[in-house]
């Protein structure tokens, strides 16, 4: 770690449990509209998150990845993140098989004719499929 590197405490938690708990230089949480990356000292905030990949960076320089499913994050003027979302896991966990399926049922169903909850559930689906499926071949162990 740097001499300078300052850290901020860090909880990401989903339904299962706590993925990580400790501190962190930075973390890099997939949003709306791109990435949003926080660091020591940013100001405080609520953001939502979306389906993808969280990266985070420890006191040691190492790299954690998670894939999330939506949620929030939020940053406290006294240094503290906490990331809540449904389900988080590590890209070393995800079965292949079973995010190919789920992608595949989600194209289906986007192609039938369905309400406009069907539809937005199908794309949620889709989005977590695709995310899980990325993350399994990108940030391998």
């Amino acid at each position: 770690m740097e001499e300078n590197s300052k850290t901020f405490g860090l909880k990401v938690i989903s339904i299962n449990g706590i993925f990580y708990d400790g501190q962190a230089l930075e973390i890099i949480l997939p949003c709306h509209d791109g990435e949003l990356a926080l660091l020591f000292g940013h100001e405080e905030m609520i953001y939502a998150i979306y389906d993808g990949v969280i990266k985070i960076k420890t006191p040691k320089g190492d790299w954690i990845y998670g894939v999330v499913s939506i949620g929030s994050v939020q940053y406290t003027v006294d240094n503290e993140c906490i990331v809540l979302v449904n389900t988080v896991e590590s890209p070393a966990d995800i079965d292949k098989r079973r995010a190919l399926e789920a992608y595949e049922f989600a194209m289906d169903h986007l192609n039938q004719k369905q309400s406009i909850k069907e539809f937005k559930k199908s794309q949620a689906g889709l989005a977590r499929a695709m995310a899980r499926l990325s993350a399994a071949s990108k940030y391998k162990d």
